[in-house]
This record gives C-alpha cells, structure tokens and sequence, in this order.
C-alpha cells in the first residue's frame, strides 16, 4: 500500500534543516514580511508531512512556497484592497544590509511589478535559476519565462527613472 507510505521524517527534517533560510528569504520578497514569510514556508513544510518521497524535491518545495506566497497576497488584497507594503524586517541581518536607499528604491519598485513579473525576477536574480528551473516551479514555459524576465526589466527600469 503506498498510499499509507509516510516518508522517512529525516527526509523532510533535511530539505528543512538545509533550505529553511533561503526558502524564507525567497518568501519574504515576495510578500514583504517576514512574519509572513515565516508562516509561508512552515505551512508548506506542515502540508509535506506524510507526502510521499519522489514528492519531496526542492524544485517542489520552491513551488509550494511560491504557491504559498501567492495566497497570502491574494488573502492581504482581500483583506485591505491594495498592495501590501514593501516592508523590511528591521531586526535581521537582511535589513542591516538592505537599509541603503538604493536597495530600498529598488524593492519599493520591485514591489509595485505585477506579480508572474515580481516573481521571476526573485527567482533568477536572488535564487539565481536558469530559466528551465523558473519554469519548473512557476509552471510557465521557459520562453515565457525569459519574455516575462525582460518585461520586467524594463518595467523596473522605468519605474525606478520615474521615482528619482
């Protein structure tokens, strides 16, 4: 019966121990807080539980908290009617380098991307994926992905020009 299979809970304590952090940050640009971002990825590790093995990859993992990211967004426009706030934790190593006004401007502009933009552009610059890994966890086709990656680029850039 492989449908009562639970996956060895090491497995899951590895993928957890060994991308925790980078699966929170990756969270945290994407919804602003980190608070936030925390609940994120402890929710897609709580739903993991008991998945079976061939499951368990960090591509699934990525995508279950990009997944996860969207729906908190999607809960917060509902909730208040408007963009949530680029907001940086202030109490983080993260924030300590961050706090430049550069970084600040760029994440305010990053912020007000719409968000398939938002989030290839987090997933190739911060994560550093190929296309052919984006494509894997948005679900998009690679050409898709480069398209939306240059689109963005060029958004940004405009935004950035118009807020200096």
């Amino acid at each position: 019966m492989l449908q009562d299979f639970v996956p060895p809970p090491e497995v899951l304590v590895t993928l957890y121990r060994e991308n925790r952090l980078e699966l929170i940050r990756l969270a945290l640009l994407l919804v602003g807080d980190r608070e936030t971002a925390e609940d994120v990825v402890q929710d897609v590790f709580a739903r993991l539980h008991g998945s079976r093995p061939g499951v368990l990859t960090l591509a699934y993992v990525r995508t279950s908290v990009l997944n996860g990211a969207r729906s908190a967004l999607r809960r917060r426009r509902v909730a208040i009617h408007k963009p949530p706030p680029a907001a940086i934790p202030e109490d983080s190593a993260e924030a300590a380098v961050l706090l430049g006004e550069t970084r600040q401007e760029v994440l305010t502009a990053l912020n007000r991307l719409p968000n398939r933009q938002r989030e290839t552009l987090v997933l190739r610059y911060y994560l550093d994926l190929s296309d052919g890994e984006i494509a894997e966890v948005t679900g998009l086709q690679p050409s898709t992905v480069r398209s939306t990656v240059m689109r963005a680029l060029i958004r940004l850039e405009r935004e950035l020009k118009a807020s200096t």
